[in-house]
């Protein structure tokens, strides 16, 4: 299946009017106070970008889901955007109702403004095909308003909404700036051309990180390596014929670790040459040990030790992709970050493009220099990623792809 995906560069938007998908979903407190607004941040080069094509803006995302504390209107992102953008952006206490579409009908060129919370439509909570929600209440109403439907919303790649999936189906539509560095991310991943690629995985989610490494090892040649840290790391220790120690057993079992052992060593056993495991780590108390020694000197497995580091740091040297998802330690104990820093230090020194795969490991870069820093790719979609390193095609881009196809859109080429 040819996956093509268009974006800014491929049509002529002055004077057109869009409507923008973007992921603005932000943690609140308890006063349903947005606390890290990074999410808007991220997508204001693709609004200003837009203005500055002379384009009309309609912007459309979630916050929450029904039923959960983070579930709000958007009157305060809409703010918070204005004071980021510099610029106005007009507040519309509505999606589809008339004072929406009037607000979108009356909209000129260069104007921006924000519709309500998308979840707010029960229609938008249905997972469903992209033919299925191009004739919902929602798509019918709004797309008849717009020559183009722009996604930038990576992180929502992954669902079979109507406001991802449907309206490719009716109107062009393109990759807005941060979908389209996302797509180049997932084609220097996925490309055989561009070898060796070192995953670096680590984390809790064993489960999700089964599937990834089997995917991975399954879908690439012979210099594509999988180099294990985290919890994930303990459980092919344990799979290999480790004694991991007792606590560190009572852990992995407690966290569903154990059910999955026969995974680990049927992996092993295909793949064992292009696995790597830790050869010591750091335990509860600040010890040092090496794997031997796990059953002797008892306490918690936190992070990596100090030759493990090194030995993964020298492979990767080699790579030309190095993709890290999870953290290699427990990161939220201060005295337990130094593996994950690290290894993301090392990545970003080397020569290799360097894809961080969102989630916790993101907390790491506040301790990266910054002219390393701007060499890592950190991924706006943890979520995405994971389903697109298990070996799934994402229905946002899918959805992009077919509209690209049916409006005859030049774009990138993904597959």
């Amino acid at each position: 299946m040819s996956i093509k995906v268009a974006t800014l560069d491929s049509v002529d938007l002055n004077g057109k009017k869009v409507l923008l998908r973007v992921d603005f979903n932000s943690p609140l407190n308890e006063n349903k106070k947005i606390i890290d607004f990074s999410r808007i941040k991220i997508h204001v080069k693709t609004i200003r970008e837009l203005i500055d094509k002379n384009a009309s803006v309609a912007i459309l995302t979630h916050q929450g889901r029904p039923g959960m504390e983070d579930f709000s209107d958007l009157s305060e992102h809409s703010l918070l955007l204005e004071k980021e953008l510099g610029y106005k952006v007009n507040f519309i206490d509505d999606i589809i109702g008339p004072h929406a579409r009037n607000s979108i009908f009356m909209l000129k060129d260069g104007e921006v403004l924000m519709l309500d919370n998308v979840r707010f439509l029960s229609e938008e909570n249905i997972e469903a095909s992209g033919d299925f929600h191009s004739k919902s209440y929602m798509v019918r109403k709004l797309a008849p308003l717009f020559n183009y439907f722009i996604n930038d919303a990576f992180a929502t790649a992954h669902r079979k909404h109507a406001s991802i999936v449907g309206f490719p189906y009716v109107l062009p539509s393109l990759a807005g700036r941060v979908m389209e560095s996302e797509v180049i991310a997932l084609k220097e991943i996925r490309d055989p051309k561009i070898s060796p690629k070192i995953f670096v995985l680590g984390g809790t989610k064993i489960n999700d990180s089964i599937r990834i490494i089997n995917n991975i090892l399954k879908n690439s040649n012979s210099s594509t390596r999988v180099l294990l840290t985290g919890l994930v790391s303990e459980l092919f220790l344990f799979a290999s014929g480790i004694d991991i120690g007792k606590s560190n057993k009572e852990k992995l079992e407690k966290l569903g670790g154990i059910s999955l052992l026969s995974n680990a060593k049927s992996i092993l056993l295909n793949y064992k040459d292009r696995i790597l495991l830790p050869e010591d780590f750091v335990i509860e108390g600040g010890g040092v040990v090496d794997i031997k020694e796990l059953p002797k000197k008892e306490g918690l497995i936190k992070d990596i030790g100090e030759k493990t580091i090194e030995e993964y740091s020298n492979i990767m040297r080699e790579a030309k992709v190095i993709v890290l998802r999870g953290p290699a330690g427990v990161i939220e104990e201060k005295e337990y970050m130094k593996g994950s820093i690290e290894l993301v230090k090392n990545a970003a020194s080397t020569n290799a493009k360097v894809i961080l795969g969102g989630g916790h490991l993101t907390a790491v870069l506040d301790f990266i220099p910054e002219n390393l820093r701007t060499r890592i790719h950190n991924s706006s979609g943890g979520g995405a990623l994971l389903l697109y390193l298990s070996g799934e095609m994402l229905p946002g881009i899918e959805a992009l792809s077919f509209s690209a196809s049916k409006f005859n859109l030049d774009g990138i080429q993904l597959e």
